[in-house]
C-alpha cells in the first residue's frame, strides 16, 4: 500500500471519528469544565433566553437577603401550549452554596434543553409536552461569598444575612482568616510537645497520627503538632476560633413541612419561609399547580435520596408513592455510577424542613434530592480511596492544583503555627476534566424522570344503546409513566383538585366509576353526574374507568374531557352509536 493511499485511509478515518461524535450546535457555548460566579452563571441565563425567545424565559421572583436578583427560568413551547396547561418539572439547585455544580447542573438542564429542541427528538417530545421550571442558584448570595473571598469546601453554605450566631449581641465578627494571605483557609496545627499528629516523614505536606494506645512497656508516643482548626484567630475574645462566621442559618430547613425551631432544627430560622429567597420560591411554586415532578441539586456524596426527612413523617410517604420513588430511583442508580438510592432520615441525617419534603409533603409531587460527586469515581472501581490512593491522585492527576503546602505563620495566640492542606475546591467536587459527564449523567436522569410525568390518553370509548333513546358510554382513561395524577398523598390530604371526566353534547342522568371497563355495575355519583371526580387521579402505568348513562339518539356528537392539575387535558369528541380501541388520543 502506498503512503499517499494510506493517508486517504488515515484521514478519512479520522474524518469519520470526528461526524460521528454526538455534539450539539448550540447558539450559546457555556463552558461546562468549570466553575461560574453568580454574575457569571446568571449571564449565561439570559443569553440563553435571548436566544431562544420562543421557548425560554428568565424572570426575577425575588430579591436576596443582599439585594441580589433572585432568578429563574421558564422553559416552554408555547406554540404547543401555554405552560399552564402542561405537566411541568421543577429543578434548583445550590441552596447550599458551596455545593457549586448544583448550579453549573441546572444551567447544563436548560442548555441542552434548548440547544437540543429540534434536533434530539426526545428532547424535543419533553419541550412540546412538558414546561420546566429552573433555579440554578437558590443562594445567590452564598455563592457571591463563596468565590469572592477566601473558604473551605464546607464554607458559605449558608444565606449571608448578618447572624449572630454565638450569641454575644454582634453578628458575623468572628468568621475564618485567610493567615498567610493566599486566598484560601485551610487547616491550622499548633505545635504541642503532646501532640496528637506529626508530619509525615514520606511527604512533609501531610500529617500521621501517632498511636493512642501505650506501648507494651507502658510509656506513649506523643506527636509534635495538634489540630487548631481552620485558619483563623480568636477576632471577638471570647476565647473560641472561628465560631460565628458570615451567614449562619439554612435554608434547607426552612420550608414548612416538618420545619422545626431552631433548638430542634439548628439553621431552621425563626419561622417557615422567614428569608427572602425562601419566601419567594414558595411563592412562585405555589402558583404552578402544574408541578408534578421536583428535584433538587446538593453535594457530595453520590445519593438519590426521596423523603421523609425525618421518622416522625414516614405515614406522609403512602405506599402507593413510595413504589414510584422506588422505581425512578433505581433507574438512576443505573444511570449514575456508584450513586445510591437512599431515604434522607434512614440512610442520611434528620432534615426538618427540607425544599424536597415539602413539595413531597406539602404539595403532594414525586420530588427528589441529588447529592452531586462521590469519591468512588476516584478509583472507578466503587470504593472510596484509602489515604495512600487519595495522595497520589492528588499529586499525579490534579498536579497537586487543590492542595497548598503545609507552611509556618505567625499566629497571635499560638505563636508558630503551620498551615496549609485541601482548598475549597479540594473536596465535594468534580475536578473539571470530570465535570462534564457528572453534569450531563444527573440532567439526564431528571429528563427520565421528567419524562415519567403522567401522561394521558383515551384508551377506550363505547357506546351502546340499552334502551330506546337512552345509550350506555363506558371510558377507560390509561396513564402511559410512572407518576399519577394525582399522587396518593395529595388524595389522602386533599391537596389541589381531584381529576375530572366531565360529557357535554347530551344529557347525562347517571354516571359513576367502575372497577373495570367490563363490570355490570358502577359506583354512582349522585351530584353533577355530568362531571365525574377521580379522587386519586389515573395511576401510574395503569387506567381507570366510567360509565355515563345518556339520553340521545344514534349519531349525537358527545364529547368527553378528563382534566387534571398535573397532566394536560384531552378531549374525545364522537358520536352515539361509535365506538373506539383504542380510542382518539393515543401517543405517537
Amino acid at each position: 500500500m502506498n503512503i499517499r493511499l494510506l493517508s486517504s485511509i488515515v484521514a478519512c478515518g479520522l474524518c469519520f471519528a470526528t461526524h460521528a461524535q454526538q455534539q450539539i450546535a448550540s447558539k450559546v457555548e457555556i463552558p461546562f469544565n468549570r466553575f461560574s460566579d453568580v454574575e457569571t452563571l446568571q449571564s449565561y441565563m439570559f443569553k440563553l433566553a435571548e436566544s431562544y425567545p420562543s421557548l425560554c424565559r428568565v424572570e426575577r421572583i425575588g430579591t436576596t437577603a443582599l439585594g441580589r436578583p433572585f432568578l429563574a427560568m421558564v422553559i416552554n413551547n408555547r406554540q404547543t401550549g401555554d405552560e399552564g396547561t402542561k405537566p411541568a418539572m421543577y429543578i434548583d439547585g445550590a441552596i447550599h452554596a458551596n455545593e457549586i455544580q448544583a448550579g453549573e447542573t441546572v444551567l447544563y438542564t436548560a442548555w441542552y434543553l434548548l440547544s437540543g429542541y429540534g434536533t434530539i427528538p426526545k428532547i424535543t417530545e419533553l419541550v412540546d409536552r412538558s414546561t420546566f421550571y429552573l433555579i440554578p442558584l437558590v443562594n445567590p448570595d452564598g455563592r457571591a461569598e463563596w468565590f469572592a473571598n477566601a473558604n473551605t469546601p464546607n464554607s458559605a453554605r449558608t444565606g449571608q444575612k448578618p447572624v449572630d450566631n454565638d450569641g454575644d449581641g454582634v453578628a458575623d465578627e468572628d468568621g475564618p482568616d485567610d493567615m498567610d494571605g493566599d486566598g484560601h483557609i485551610t487547616q491550622m496545627w499548633r505545635p504541642d510537645p503532646f501532640g496528637t499528629h506529626r508530619r509525615d516523614p514520606r511527604d512533609a505536606n501531610r500529617m500521621i497520627p501517632v498511636p493512642r494506645e501505650p506501648k507494651a512497656d507502658g510509656t506513649r508516643e506523643y506527636g509534635d503538632w495538634v489540630m487548631a482548626g481552620q485558619e483563623g484567630i480568636d477576632n471577638d475574645g471570647d476565647g473560641r476560633v472561628n465560631e460565628d462566621g458570615p451567614g449562619g442559618y439554612d435554608m434547607n430547613r426552612n420550608f414548612p413541612s416538618g420545619w422545626e425551631p431552631e433548638n430542634i432544627q439548628n439553621g431552621a430560622g425563626a419561622y417557615p419561609l422567614c428569608w427572602p429567597e425562601t419566601k419567594a420560591l414558595a411563592d412562585w411554586v405555589l402558583s404552578k399547580p402544574q408541578i408534578a415532578a421536583a428535584q433538587a441539586y446538593h453535594n457530595a456524596g453520590g445519593m438519590i435520596l426521596r423523603g421523609p426527612g425525618s421518622d416522625t413523617r414516614q405515614d406522609d410517604y403512602p405506599a402507593a408513592d413510595v413504589g414510584v420513588y422506588s422505581r425512578i430511583q433505581s433507574v438512576g442508580a443505573e444511570m449514575l455510577p456508584f450513586y445510591r438510592s437512599m431515604v434522607i432520615h434512614k440512610d442520611l441525617y434528620t432534615v426538618h424542613g427540607g425544599v424536597v419534603n415539602w413539595f413531597a409533603e406539602g404539595l403532594g409531587v414525586i420530588s427528589l434530592t441529588n447529592e452531586l460527586w462521590t469519591e468512588k469515581r476516584i478509583m472507578q472501581n466503587g470504593q472510596d480511596p484509602t489515604d495512600d490512593q487519595d495522595r497520589k491522585w492528588n499529586e499525579r492527576m490534579l498536579f497537586s492544583q487543590t492542595t497548598v503546602p503545609l507552611h509556618e505563620v505567625k499566629h497571635p495566640e499560638f505563636g508558630t503555627v503551620l498551615v496549609g492542606g485541601g482548598t475549597k475546591y479540594s473536596s465535594r467536587i468534580p475536578p473539571p476534566f470530570m465535570m462534564e459527564e457528572e453534569l450531563h449523567r444527573n440532567f439526564a436522569f431528571t429528563m427520565f424522570h421528567a419524562d415519567q410525568m403522567p401522561l394521558l390518553r383515551f384508551e377506550s370509548v363505547e357506546t351502546k344503546e340499552i334502551a330506546p333513546q337512552l345509550w350506555q358510554v363506558t371510558v377507560t382513561v390509561a396513564n402511559d409513566r410512572l407518576i399519577p395524577s394525582r399522587t396518593a398523598r395529595a388524595a389522602d390530604k386533599g391537596i389541589g383538585l381531584a381529576d375530572t371526566l366531565t360529557l357535554t353534547g347530551a344529557e347525562v342522568v347517571a354516571a359513576g366509576t367502575l372497577d373495570r371497563r367490563t363490570d355490570r355495575t358502577l359506583d354512582p355519583q349522585g351530584f353533577q353526574p355530568a362531571t365525574l371526580r377521580f379522587e386519586r387521579g389515573v395511576p401510574g402505568q395503569s387506567s381507570v374507568a366510567a360509565r355515563f348513562l345518556v339520553k340521545g339518539t344514534a349519531g349525537t356528537a358527545i364529547t368527553l374531557a378528563w382534566n387534571a392539575e398535573k397532566a394536560k387535558r384531552i378531549e374525545s369528541t364522537m358520536k352515539l352509536g361509535e365506538s373506539t380501541l383504542p380510542a382518539a388520543g393515543a401517543p405517537k
